[in-house]
């Protein structure tokens, strides 16, 4: 949807078009195709039973079978984005793939310098979650605009509302039941994995730093982490980063004319802040 949105927004500013070009609409498709692809892989790298509430293809078919379920739905993305015949936006959508990759690698380690850690925390969102949006964003505005700036509006919209929607997410682990987020609440955690409020929480709790370095593998890490996060303010500092974010796209959506495809994407804003799911 958002894609959809951006490829209006910027046929509107561009020629007064809100019609989408053909090739907009595949790469929307793309994008749909490559998170669902990452989604399934990922379920089988944390061995994920549901997902939204839902059970995961691993959980039904085996790992093996999903994987290649992930594969093939990337192959056939591949062969969509190789019609669409532009070399800038098939170098920009293989850019996510890559990204994607290499934010799994960065989520199997953990920084020891801990002044190092938050900036690596917000890279991995980025490539895990944000590049697919912003690169999808920025591909629909080149095949609908010529101009250099409205393709980096477009992408520091999607960048930002990105970041925003996962640091909203690692939120909701710790706020949200488990039948809200369609999955075990406090999953990060079991996971070995220090998100937002968890890193904030360090900051009034150093004894965090010991559990994290550990990936809260001892007994009763999770509990402990779980425990200093809701007695910090970790969770509120987490929701502020993202409002902030939240506020860079509107500033950077806002530069685009007035339609009411830019109007939605603004909007869009608050529906990421104010999600319980």
């Amino acid at each position: 949807m958002i894609v959809v949105l951006m490829a209006r927004a910027c046929n509107a500013h561009h020629n007064d078009s809100r019609e989408m070009l053909l090739g907009q609409r595949s790469i929307a498709m793309i994008a749909e195709m490559i998170h669902t692809a990452s989604l399934v892989h990922d379920d089988v790298l944390d061995d994920s039973d549901t997902r939204r509430g839902k059970t995961t293809v691993n959980r039904i078919w085996g790992e093996r079978m999903a994987i290649l379920v992930g594969d093939f739905i990337l192959s056939v993305s591949s062969m969509a984005l190789a019609r669409i015949g532009n070399s800038a936006v098939v170098s920009i959508l293989s850019q996510v793939i890559e990204d994607l990759v290499r934010g799994e690698f960065m989520q199997l380690g953990s920084k020891d310098d801990e002044s190092e850690r938050f900036a690596h925390y917000l890279e991995k969102t980025f490539k895990k979650t944000a590049s697919l949006i912003a690169n999808s964003c920025k591909a629909v505005s080149i095949l609908g605009s010529s101009d250099p700036e409205v393709h980096e509006i477009a992408y520091q919209y999607g960048k930002n509302v990105g970041i925003a929607f996962q640091l909203i997410d690692d939120v909701l682990d710790f706020t949200s039941c488990a039948n809200q987020l369609g999955k075990p609440a406090a999953a990060d955690l079991k996971l070995g994995l220090a998100t937002g409020p968890v890193l904030f929480a360090c900051q009034q709790f150093p004894e965090l730093n010991a559990l994290i370095m550990r990936r809260f593998s001892l007994a009763g890490d999770v509990e402990r982490a779980w425990q200093y996060v809701l007695q910090s303010d970790g969770v509120q500092q987490t929701t502020y980063l993202a409002q902030q974010y939240c506020n860079e796209a509107i500033r950077q959506i806002s530069k685009l004319q007035p339609s009411p495809e830019r109007n939605a994407l603004i909007q869009l804003t608050e529906i990421v802040l104010t999600r319980e799911k």
